[in-house]
């Protein structure tokens, strides 16, 4: 496993160390072949002891809150806890953690040999054929449990029909949002779970470079998503996301509009990888030959806005107080009011998912904590001609927050930092 400090150099290679040449945009693609090479042997899975932290951490935030148990169906939740990845189908399927003993499991009988290849040796797996009601069985677990009568929660992901049938067959429970537990543990990550998303971070922006470097005119968005692709692959990782050129960058979330790559364009990636289930998330923002100076302007509205974002984040701190400090600078800069050109929230929590708990918007009052990790992505979209977003995951710290991944953008033409 990669230590902080590997990690910290890793972040201060410059990229010529990874024999990328220092232009940023060219008008044909290069004609040496890329030198990145796989930068994920050697990290260190996620072990039994990790899982068993976990789930501990989740019996004493169950303590704390007078719950019996929780249960988890197929999701990122239970594959957070257990390590079990299962999807998501009308036959429940599930654990039940609890207070007194190692999670017990809730299998449809058939599938039962396959989920003995996922869970670990010895917790009890109790199953139920097609004719029977899984809900019962819940109901019988938590009686077993000495809580027939107790207080149940469920992730925040559990479906309808599972809450509905509980309900059903076990009138006696209390049902309460298990959000409490589950978003409580995934918030803060420990220093393995950042080393993986620093090195995730690191990824996708030397990506993005070794992309922009082979930029030519007339490419699809298909053609750049391949090369980003391609890139993310050459490093070991699975990449995703993909471009927006010229006036479609304006949608913060691409346009249906087919658009080539012309002389000018404004060119916006947005996507990530992960390593070993934690991910990264990465906005970058630069133009296809020489920006105009109205680009370059908004750019650096954008990049101003970010970095007051960052200087505001300390522990204590509540989460809309960073999104205010960003869009007080674009609404000062004449890009207001509210919402009008930065149309959505500042940043949203990752990790295991790329938009999970908690966000930074309006009205969240929650107070950031050391551990905690967010994207820092200000924008602003002007229809009809262009957008401008510039995108980094970061983990708060004792005394402020650290960029995973460094390679920070300065300018329009130089994306990061070199």
């Amino acid at each position: 496993m990669f230590s902080r400090r590997d990690f910290l150099k890793i972040g201060g290679l410059s990229l010529t160390s990874f024999g990328l040449g220092s232009g940023m945009v060219s008008c044909a693609p290069p004609e040496t072949e890329s030198k990145l090479t796989d930068m994920t042997a050697g990290v260190e899975p996620l072990t039994i002891r990790d899982f068993e932290k976990r789930q501990e951490k989740a019996v004493r935030l169950m303590a704390e809150h007078n719950l019996d148990g929780l249960l988890l169906t197929g999701s990122t939740d239970l594959r957070y806890f257990t390590n079990v990845e299962w999807g998501r189908s009308e036959r429940t399927f599930g654990a039940v953690l609890n207070r007194k003993r190692e999670p017990i499991w809730v299998c449809p009988a058939f599938e039962e040999e396959r989920a003995k290849e996922r869970i670990p040796e010895g917790q009890e797996i109790r199953t139920w054929h097609e004719h029977e009601n899984p809900f019962k069985l819940i109901a019988e677990i938590m009686r077993d449990l000495g809580a027939a009568h107790g207080r149940l929660a469920t992730g925040p992901t559990v479906r309808n029909f599972v809450l509905y049938g509980l309900k059903q067959q076990a009138p006696g429970l209390e049902m309460f949002n298990g959000a409490v537990i589950t978003e409580s543990c995934r918030a803060c990550k420990t220093d393995k779970e950042l080393g993986y998303m620093d090195l995730a971070a690191k990824i996708t922006k030397m990506a993005y470079r070794d992309t922009f470097d082979r930029l030519s005119r007339g490419m699809s968005t298909g053609d750049v998503r391949l090369l980003i692709q391609q890139a993310h692959e050459r490093m070991g990782a699975v990449g995703r996301g993909g471009p927006s050129f010229g006036p479609n960058s304006a949608f913060p979330h691409g346009s249906k509009v087919v658009r080539d790559l012309q002389e000018g364009d404004i060119v916006l990636v947005d996507g990530g990888c992960d390593i070993e289930g934690f991910r990264s998330d990465v906005s970058r923002t630069v133009v296809f030959g020489q920006p105009s100076d109205r680009q370059r302007q908004v750019w650096d509205i954008v990049r101003k806005a970010q970095v007051a974002a960052h200087e505001a984040i300390r522990p204590g701190v509540s989460c809309e107080n960073i999104d205010r400090a960003a869009r007080k600078v674009i609404e000062d800069a004449g890009f207001g009011p509210d919402y009008a050109y930065f149309s959505h929230r500042l940043g949203h929590g990752i990790g295991m998912d790329g938009h999970e708990y908690p966000y930074l918007v309006r009205g969240n009052k929650l107070k950031l904590e050391p551990g905690m990790t967010f994207s820092n992505e200000p924008g602003i979209y002007i229809y009809g001609e262009f957008g401008v977003r510039i995108e980094d995951c970061f983990v708060v710290t004792e005394d402020g927050a650290r960029i995973l991944g460094g390679m920070e953008s300065t300018a329009v033409d130089q994306p990061f930092g070199e």
